[in-house]
């Protein structure tokens, strides 16, 4: 049962939502649902709840464990999973560098972003899940304001933006060649304040990251990288205790913070509302050229 009883857009956004999750479960063999920790992805989670309760989410979660996860992070998955009673199936970017699979960036302090898209790769295809439901909204990056619902992969697991099917009249399309997979997006339409919005209304869980707090912090680039066991400060660089918080999760080689006093919901929403710069705006990995998230999304990237 919801918190409150929603109203207007969000109301609309959330069935848009659950009849994609449940068009997934009907078109497919072996779906997973992608978890990063992030708050799209618990949201994506809340939504599979509702959209086939009073029976649990009829697929597993799968997360890419990359290592350099904040500890946060890991202790708020465990404890969704417990609650939820679903079968959480992790694979780690750590033993594909051990197999050979990668190799680790040669820098003081590497980031395993983009090595994770061949773990990721490597475990739909050891697990032959035939669709993977993801958190991205067409919001975030220009890249990903070209997705589809349902976005298909080729055998190699790489996008090709010219190659997707129409969606007219919410008709999906999910079929496919037995080495292929579909990626599918059910909050596509969302925007980060609708996401933030929805937490509010449905009285969410999240990790302690996303509010204000206290924290040691290093100026890289312009984006305040948190201190910690993979991020250490380099010659030059002083290390300040800041008042922050993340708008994104990812990794904490590459997952910027920014300055804020937004300790609850009602404060989010207000600085959401009035940003200028979106969320990604401090992510190291999204700026490694203009069309880093494309460039990866090509490669097989979530």
């Amino acid at each position: 049962p919801t918190a409150h009883p929603l109203t207007g857009h969000l109301r609309l956004l959330e069935s848009e939502a659950i009849y994609v999750l449940r068009e997934v479960a009907a078109q497919f063999e072996r779906p997973c649902l992608l978890f990063s920790g992030g708050k799209d992805s618990i949201v994506c989670a809340h939504l599979a709840r509702k959209a086939f309760a009073p029976g649990r989410i009829p697929f597993p979660l799968l997360h890419i464990d990359t290592g350099h996860n904040f500890p946060e992070t890991l202790a708020f998955r465990d404890k969704l999973m417990k609650r939820l009673g679903v079968r959480l199936l992790v694979r780690s970017v750590q033993d594909s560098i051990d197999a050979g699979r990668v190799q680790e960036e040669p820098d003081g302090d590497p980031s395993r972003n983009r090595l994770q898209t061949v773990t990721l790769l490597d475990a739909l295809t050891e697990l032959r899940i035939d669709a993977a439901v993801g958190g991205a909204r067409r919001d975030e990056e220009k890249a990903r304001a070209k997705e589809r619902f349902f976005s298909h992969r080729d055998a190699f697991g790489q996008w090709n933006p010219k190659n997707q099917r129409p969606e007219l009249w919410n008709l999906f399309n999910g079929r496919k060649h037995n080495d292929e997979h579909f990626r599918v997006f059910p909050i596509s339409n969302w925007t980060e304040l609708d996401i933030w919005q929805y937490i509010a209304e449905q009285e969410i869980d999240l990790p302690s990251l996303y509010f204000a707090h206290e924290r040691e912090v290093v100026n890289r680039d312009g984006i305040l990288l948190a201190v910690g066991a993979y991020v250490r400060p380099r010659r030059g660089e002083t290390v300040s205790r800041e008042r922050v918080r993340f708008r994104t999760i990812g990794d904490t080689t590459c997952t910027g913070a920014f300055r804020s006093s937004a300790s609850d919901l009602t404060e989010i929403i207000e600085e959401v509302a009035t940003a200028r710069i979106t969320e990604r705006g401090d992510r190291a990995d999204d700026r490694r050229s203009e069309a880093a998230m494309e460039d990866r999304k090509r490669q097989g990237y979530f």
